[in-house]
């Protein structure tokens, strides 16, 4: 990304954070990165941003703002780090991931051991994210959401793909001893029987949400004065314009 950026826009340097310092070691380890462009590497909590206000042209997070803990705290600094009508750009895993393993391990521990504790950390919906946008008075924001369905031979592939990820549970309610072997052995059993394919893999949902927004600047387009449209809607569609009150009639 640093490569792509290097001489767009005027952007003479980029500075790269992480929570995590081995990630902040390898990267800062890498010659090539954005070439000659000046960069710093930064150990940092997305809670407690160590940037001056009006720091950043453009600020971009992928696959990282679920794990924070106060997502409208971190949404609102990042906001403030960014310079008059400057781009904020993310991507989050959203709520809808994972669906078919917390199924199946929830019914699995319903039946072996009496109750369900939470197995995924949880995520926002996607419409609470362009709340949370407004909420942290990004101008322009705008939530999207996109699905991408990942195949398994087994759950426990899944499993241990999540953990390469570091993207296990982290939920300070979750189980803190080990599950029990036929709890999960039951749990991919119920995960095939009700999600398996044809050919015998398992589907795993990862629902991407994306956001944007722009921090607040004179020169941003503006919502016009309700009232003020000069065009009726009836006529830009083709219809006939009914009045409230008047009973719809079937066509």
């Amino acid at each position: 990304m640093a490569r792509i950026l290097k001489g767009r826009g005027g952007i003479e340097s980029v500075v790269h954070a992480d929570l995590s310092w081995e990630m902040v070691r390898r990267i800062s380890r890498l010659s090539s990165f954005g070439g000659t462009l000046a960069r710093s590497c930064v150990v940092a909590d997305e809670e407690l941003l160590p940037f001056a206000p009006e720091s950043f042209d453009i600020i971009l997070s992928n696959l990282s703002l679920h794990w924070t803990n106060d997502l409208p705290g971190t949404l609102a600094q990042l906001n403030r780090a960014l310079k008059p009508d400057g781009l904020f750009l993310a991507t989050m895993f959203g709520g809808d991931t994972l669906w078919e393993l917390r199924e199946a391990l929830l019914q699995a521990e319903a039946e072996f051991e009496g109750g369900a504790g939470p197995r995924v950390s949880p995520f926002v919906d996607v419409r609470d994210a362009g709340d949370l946008l407004n909420r942290a008075r990004f101008a322009l924001s705008v939530a999207d959401v996109d699905s991408v369905t990942v195949t398994y031979p087994d759950m426990f592939r899944l499993m241990a793909d999540l953990r390469g990820m570091g993207e296990t549970n982290a939920a300070r309610a979750r189980r803190q001893t080990f599950t029990r072997r036929e709890t999960l052995m039951r749990a991919d059993t119920i995960y095939r029987e009700l999600h398996g394919d044809e050919e015998s893999r398992l589907p795993a949902t990862f629902q991407i949400i994306a956001l944007t927004g722009w921090a607040p600047h004179a020169s941003q387009p503006k919502p016009r004065r309700p009232g003020s449209a000069t065009t009726r809607l009836a006529d830009a569609l083709g219809t006939t314009e009914q009045s409230v009150g008047d009973k719809a009639k079937p066509a």
